[in-house]
């Protein structure tokens, strides 16, 4: 995200010498410290030649005092064969309140769909995660229901519903759920072999949002920090366990995915200061200012994010098309290239009304299958002038195969929706 932020204390000029106060002990409280050096971090991105940022830490990043393996679950794949569509009820696979208090943000997640660019899991949240590191690609949260607390290692958020969380590849991080059985925090969790970002066309060459973009920088919330560990009451000098996914050869369910646990001998907040481009962020959802026109609009209209081989876009509440003789529901369309997915968050989807969709479904249109309306409601939708409907799509450029929660939530008779009004 080029985008410049700094916080907390940093020296004048990047790769010098950056002390702790004389007076301060060695975990940066009053004390009878020497004035240490701070350890300097450069993460960035494409080996030195993209977006990065530096992190000073009160110990050394790399130490490590324990390894051990870290079972990420079944993450493996069937094919979508024979080509169907499908719908899926994610809810269903986090019925009990045995199982949501159980379950944390990141051990938790329930595989829905995937491919070698791009997996989509559903996770309901009733404990707090431990820290955890993705070293395989960046991780776009989305916040369907219920409200927490994000912390990493450069500063924290307060997270609620309809929040995107960008969480870039290799950042320290837990989810801390605020618990409700009411309403407890369930996540779309999209996990990318890649980066994501904002689409390059609503982007400068130097990075700043165009006037043309749905969103801007004014709309994305940085990390409150730095954070230190007895900022929340914890000992910095706690021993910790960093639970990370990477790429490597594990049994046949891991989808080539595998997890370690390092064990470091202190706490991971221990960042006084930062600043770079590369840094986690927030968007939230009801800020994204839909492009409409007299006509109806094509996906990329409301496009939010992209990875490789992949987008992210959201249909949010808009006023529809406005010409005489307008059709505001989609018209049906064949996807060539790409899968579609998409998330059917909140309010009333007028395209799929009577087909089972509703408020929790995930539905799968795979291309080479033509898909859109219900039957009659194009008819219906004449007239309209606005949607009040919420929904968050993932289009896929490479098929999608489903993983063990979508073969476990699908609802098996999606594919005949058309023949039925």
């Amino acid at each position: 995200m080029a985008h410049y932020a700094a916080m907390g204390s940093i020296p004048p000029k990047r790769h010098t010498q950056h002390r702790r106060p004389k007076n301060a002990g060695p975990h940066g409280g009053v004390g009878t410290g020497t004035g240490e050096l701070y350890y300097e971090e450069l993460m960035g991105e494409e080996g030195f030649s993209s977006d990065s940022s530096l992190l000073y830490h009160r110990h050394i990043p790399s130490t490590v005092a324990g390894v051990r393996e870290w079972a990420v679950g079944d993450l493996s794949t069937t094919a979508n064969h024979p080509l169907m569509a499908r719908h899926l009820k994610p809810h269903d696979l986090f019925e009990t309140d045995a199982i949501v208090r159980s379950t944390d943000a990141v051990t938790g997640r329930r595989l829905l769909m995937g491919n070698g660019d791009v997996r989509l899991s559903y996770a309901v949240c009733g404990t707090d995660s431990p820290w955890y590191r993705n070293a395989i690609g960046d991780e776009c949260i989305y916040v369907e229901r219920g409200k927490a607390r994000v912390e990493t290692v450069f500063g924290s958020f307060e997270v609620g519903e309809g929040d995107y969380v960008i969480i870039p590849r290799a950042v320290t991080h837990r989810w801390l759920p605020k618990r409700s059985r009411k309403d407890p925090l369930r996540l779309i969790c999209i996990e990318a072999n890649s980066h994501i970002a904002p689409p390059k066309r609503y982007l400068s060459k130097y990075g700043q949002f165009l006037e043309h973009a749905p969103f801007c920088e004014r709309d994305l919330r940085q990390p409150l920090g730095p954070l230190l560990a007895e900022d929340i009451g914890e000992d910095p000098a706690q021993v910790t366990n960093v639970y990370i996914k990477h790429r490597g050869s594990g049994p046949s369910s891991s989808g080539g995915i595998v997890g370690t646990v390092h064990t470091v001998p202190f706490h991971p907040l221990d960042v006084v200061g930062w600043d770079g481009c590369l840094y986690p962020y927030v968007f939230n959802v009801s800020d994204f200012e839909p492009i409409t026109g007299r006509i109806h609009q094509p996906p990329p209209a409301h496009q939010v994010f992209e990875g490789w081989n992949f987008v992210i876009c959201n249909f949010v509440p808009r006023k529809v098309d406005y010409h005489p003789l307008a059709i505001p529901v989609p018209y049906y369309h064949s996807n060539v290239d790409s899968d579609e997915v998409m998330f059917y968050v909140d309010g009333d989807y007028e395209a799929r009304k009577g087909s089972g969709i509703e408020r929790g479904s995930v539905s799968l249109h795979p291309g080479g299958h033509a898909h859109g309306p219900q039957p009659g409601a194009a008819e219906k939708s004449i007239g309209a002038e606005r949607f009040e409907e919420l929904a968050v799509m993932v289009d896929t450029f490479k098929p999608l195969e489903l993983g063990e929660g979508g073969r476990a939530c699908d609802d098996g008779v999606y594919q005949w929706s058309w023949g039925r009004s």
